[in-house]
């Protein structure tokens, strides 16, 4: 039905040199807006964002866009209607970021914002050692997308850029996950000594060697430190002995247990309600998508009659407004099901914290119950949204 209606706009093009610039451009941004819709609808992981202007009968493209595809489709459009224009649209990445093209996150967490700017809203998080890959520059921030395939904005300070090869190197040696929830990397075997940084749970980075105390690593700008040996594992081992479960998945998210509530928070140092969930499942070896709106999108419908049954341990559990005749439905909120016979659930707001659908229990959640959306179960689920770490190249 699309392509129905994205052909019966094309055919309106021969026709535009008779009518104001207004109309013109109208056609056009339904033309565009068509052609977003089906091949780059999320913003959050596709940027598809063309302006038309008309300048002395002549049009002109300008924007930017990261899918080569619909902006292929887009072009081929125009060109079969014989449309004169300018193309200044910029394919991402381009000659902004060079041969620079992909980046290692070098602090314990980076900051990723909407905009390049530092007073901008919090996008989400990277912990220290996630690949990226760098789309734009502006000043002193670069445009990167996460492994979750979320893009926004992070400050140069925060990052080591690298090329293909670099890059490449750096991700096929080995590795080493820390998975306490806060720690330290020293400068010396002795944790006494001055420290090179801290390092949050999931934090990953380069292995140079181990004793019976501690590991040597390498951080993405070659600095070396010193992680204690019990605080750490390595990332092959801890992928291969990953045995991912409902239970796993409940033990992890209950470690969590009192982390600060952070809007775009991933991390320890503060965690919003899908980057709670995100790092759960993270920790048992997934990476999910980012917010909760996408989160709902994956894995497999469990409790469509919103009663609470049929949920088990691990599930996410959905919250926000229902579909109305004038509105869609809204997913503002996620937690995990703990499975126990006083219907819990832990998730992240204020603080990550143990509520219930229950209301004979003292920690009852009236309000999140009155706007419960159903579940999903994402545990022994093949979705292209779950990216299972076992079959995927090694960090």
């Amino acid at each position: 039905m699309r392509i129905i209606k994205l052909f019966a706009l094309l055919i309106l093009l021969p026709f535009i040199s008779c009518k104001n610039d207004t109309t013109i451009i109208t056609e056009l941004q339904n033309i565009h807006s068509t052609i977003k819709t089906k091949y780059a609808p999320d913003k959050r992981v596709e940027v598809f964002d063309i302006n038309f202007e008309l300048a002395e009968n002549q049009l002109i493209l300008e924007g930017e866009t990261t899918s080569k595809k619909a902006f292929s489709i887009l072009l081929d459009s125009l060109n079969n209607k014989k449309l004169k224009f300018t193309n200044n649209v910029r394919i991402l990445p381009d000659s902004a970021v060079g041969n620079l093209k992909f980046a290692i996150a070098r602090n314990s967490v980076i900051n990723i914002r909407s905009k390049p700017k530092h007073s901008a809203e919090l996008g989400t998080q990277g912990l220290l050692g996630m690949p990226l890959k760098v789309l734009d520059k502006k000043g002193d921030f670069y445009r990167v997308q996460t492994p979750d395939d979320y893009i926004s904005w992070v400050d140069k300070g925060g990052i080591t850029r690298m090329n293909k090869k670099n890059y490449d190197q750096w991700n096929s040696r080995k590795k080493i996950i820390f998975t306490k929830n806060f720690g330290y990397v020293y400068v010396d075997k002795n944790e006494n000594a001055s420290i090179i940084s801290d390092i949050t749970l999931g934090g990953v980075l380069k292995y140079k060697s181990l004793d019976s105390e501690f590991y040597e690593v390498e951080y993405p700008d070659k600095r070396i430190g010193f992680i204690k040996k019990e605080e750490a594992i390595n990332y092959e081992s801890w992928i291969q002995n990953l045995n991912p479960s409902k239970e796993s998945i409940v033990s992890t998210a209950k470690k969590m247990n009192g982390f600060p509530y952070l809007w775009g928070g991933t991390s320890s140092k503060g965690i919003d309600c899908s980057g709670f969930t995100k790092t759960a499942y993270f920790m048992n070896g997934f990476i999910i998508p980012r917010d909760a709106s996408q989160q709902i999108n994956a894995g497999e419908i469990v409790d469509k009659e919103l009663n609470f049954e049929g949920l088990e341990k691990g599930d996410l559990i959905f919250f926000g407004s229902k579909a109305t005749a004038e509105k869609k439905q809204r997913v503002t909120h996620v937690g995990i099901w703990l499975g126990n016979n006083k219907m819990e659930f832990i998730h992240a707001s204020g603080n990550v914290h143990i509520s219930s659908m229950d209301n004979k229990q003292p920690n009852y959640d009236e309000f999140n119950k009155n706007r419960y959306l159903g579940g999903k179960r994402y545990l022994g689920v093949k979705d292209k949204m779950i990216i299972d770490l076992k079959k995927k190249i090694k960090l």
